[in-house]
């Protein structure tokens, strides 16, 4: 979510499938005109709309609301439709609709931050939903020759809105895709993972891309941006020190919501009520949740979206797509999700979701075209084996949560460890020297990440690595992946990076053509961070006992992963994730407000015994 405007660019400008359909071909077809849709309470929100010249027929809306703007501004000027697949929108006669969200660059009203759900609205009280409802009762009135359905969509931001879309009620909407929506900004989603505080995201997005800064009035300017960084955010973040040195430069451009974060260093109501999960009942629309298994930004949204609707929602018609894909790559034009990094998918993957899943999903609940049995609950690609799998049930019937020791040599097997006395690995953990999260000296938040390669790690003496033997069949993951650690600390706090990582052969090789050295690949499969003092609960931390084994269990993010016969399955156990992460001073406080003296090295035992067996439960499907 952090490139803020080039979500908005792949949304219309991606892979194309749709032949035929140049710039001149959308201004003989399709008109644009430019209306501000009054909301209940008056405000008037300002929507660009694309409409057909064909009037044989009626046409459906597909309806974007975002945060991001529904620029280029002005009826004569046409956002680049053709360019991508949207194209297949246009071909198919569809009506497109993007709107400003309230308090955003031409909408009237006040913005407010992943505003809350109010399930309880009465008279003109407004939240994301009624504004949607309002505005679709507009156009379904107002629009001529459309047919009376709606479908929403929309891409992390606006993903979060496309969710909030699907709790409107209106009837004329039939369908809605969040993909890879905001979902919960405490919990697992851009700005803190399990309470740690994604920093450089959240600085770099509020700050960096001038998303934060105030906006008095209705304007088609960009926001201000500024560029404090050096070409080694490492070092700069380091320089930068403690979270208070960013505030200060936060509030040159009085960005109040770093502030708000500030603020609210646990999972308290403010953060609690931007939980979506918690409005997701009673849905009427089919929802396709769409999104990538490395997703850096909003991996956790996608997945926890699909699972709160099959709970809480359980007679919507809701279904998950996962590709291998970065943030939003399954619109992308330059790289249609062939690869990632140096990873190769062997098929371009974002199309084939274009031409399969997502406009036939549509087509068949707007247009009553064509059929969606081939849509099956979850369509999830496995990475490894390099194939896409149709299933009934998430996770697949037959996947079994099962241990993974740690053990001492850097083993890592099913057995449990018998070792009767207690046994542990340790390292040295210090603020001033923090594991960097990739490898080289890096000018931006790189989205490889995801599945790059770890050897960098291996070497360094505060990462603990565990490797099985190599693997004699394949090993097929497809779920939730759980840590469960046994540790002891020498100080109060710290935080705990568990990697899964994929070993390739030292054989292995693309082609005679890669231009990185394959062979023994160490490819991140998931990686996820638990501030350690919100082990046992989001709202209420609690310090370590120094000396004292404590648990340190969490769930990070589902894999769908196959490790191939012949390759080897690694685990790294680290405390720091720099500068991805803030670094923890390893005391027990209020990290937003510490200083540069509060930061002190802690002594880490990761233990591995019969008693005390620190394990990863997979989800092992035979």
């Amino acid at each position: 979510m952090r490139k803020i405007y080039a979500i908005v660019f792949t949304f219309l400008c991606a892979s194309s499938f749709a032949q035929n359909i140049d710039s001149a071909w959308a201004i003989n077809h399709y008109v644009k005109k430019e209306v501000r849709i009054p909301m209940r309470d008056g405000v008037k929100l300002f929507t660009s709309l694309y409409i057909p010249v064909d009037s044989s027929e009626k046409h459906p809306i597909l309806f974007m609301r975002t945060p991001y703007s529904c620029a280029p501004y002005g009826e004569k000027n046409y956002a680049g439709l053709w360019m991508g697949y949207l194209k297949g929108y246009l071909q198919e006669g569809y009506i497109l609709a993007i709107q400003d969200v309230r308090g955003r660059w031409m909408s009237e009203g006040d913005f407010e931050n992943v505003r809350p759900f109010n399930a309880q609205k009465k008279g003109n009280e407004i939240d994301e939903a009624s504004d949607t409802y309002d505005a679709i009762d507009w156009m379904i009135k107002n629009i001529p020759n459309n047919n009376g359905n709606v479908g929403t969509i929309g891409t992390s931001y606006p993903g979060f809105y496309t969710t909030e879309t699907a709790l409107c009620n209106h009837p004329a909407l039939k369908a809605a895709s969040p993909q890879a929506p905001v979902t919960d900004w405490f919990a697992g989603d851009d700005f803190h993972h399990n309470g740690a505080f994604f920093a450089m995201d959240a600085y770099e997005f509020y700050v960096g891309a001038g998303f934060g800064n105030p906006r008095p009035q209705a304007t088609t300017a960009v926001p201000k941006q500024r560029n404090p960084f050096t070409n080694n955010k490492y070092d700069y973040y380091l320089k930068m020190g403690a979270l208070p040195n960013l505030t200060i430069v936060a509030n040159l451009d009085s960005v109040l919501f770093w502030d708000t974060v500030m603020d609210h260093p646990t999972y308290d109501t403010f953060w609690q009520a931007r939980n979506t999960r918690a409005g997701l009942y009673n849905i009427k629309p089919a929802m396709l949740v769409v999104g990538g298994l490395f997703d850096a930004e909003d991996c956790f949204g996608a997945w926890n979206v699909f699972k709160a609707v099959e709970k809480q929602s359980p007679s919507t018609n809701v279904r998950i797509v996962e590709g291998p894909w970065y943030h939003g790559q399954w619109t992308s034009l330059v790289n249609p999700g062939a690869s990632l990094g140096n990873v190769q998918f062997e098929s371009n993957t974002s199309i084939w979701y274009q031409q399969n899943v997502e406009i036939p999903f549509f087509n068949y609940y707007l247009k009553g075209k064509g059929s969606i049995d081939s849509i099956t609950k979850a369509t999830i690609f496995f990475t490894g084996e390099n194939e896409w799998h149709r299933f009934t049930t998430w996770p697949p019937e037959g996947m079994q949560m099962t241990d993974l020791f740690l053990k001492g040599h850097n083993q890592l097997s099913f057995v449990k460890p018998t070792l009767s006395k207690p046994g542990y690995d340790e390292y040295v953990s210090d603020p001033a020297h923090p594991v960097p999260y990739a490898e080289g000296e890096l000018g931006h938040r790189t989205k490889e990440y995801m599945d790059d390669d770890q050897r960098f790690a291996g070497r360094r003496t505060d990462v603990l690595s565990f490797e099985t033997d190599a693997l004699i069949s394949d090993v097929r993951l497809a779920g939730p992946v759980i840590a469960d650690l046994k540790v002891a600390l020498s100080t109060t706090d710290a935080d705990f990076i568990v990697k899964i990582i994929d070993v390739f052969p030292d054989n292995f090789k693309y082609s005679d053509t890669d231009k990185y050295l394959m062979n023994g690949y160490q490819m991140l499969v998931r990686a996820e961070i638990m501030r350690g003092k919100f082990r046992n609960s989001l709202e209420n931390p609690e310090p370590f006992v120094p000396g004292k084994i404590t648990e340190v269990k969490y769930t990070m993010p589902d894999v769908a992963h196959v490790f191939k016969k012949g390759h080897h399955i690694m685990v790294q156990v680290q405390s720091s994730w720099f500068p991805l992460v803030d670094r923890n001073p390893q005391q027990f406080m209020n990290i937003y407000k510490a200083n540069g003296g509060d930061f002190i090295k802690s002594d880490i035992k990761v233990y591995h015994d019969a008693d005390n067996a620190s394990k990863i439960i997979l989800p092992l499907v035979k």
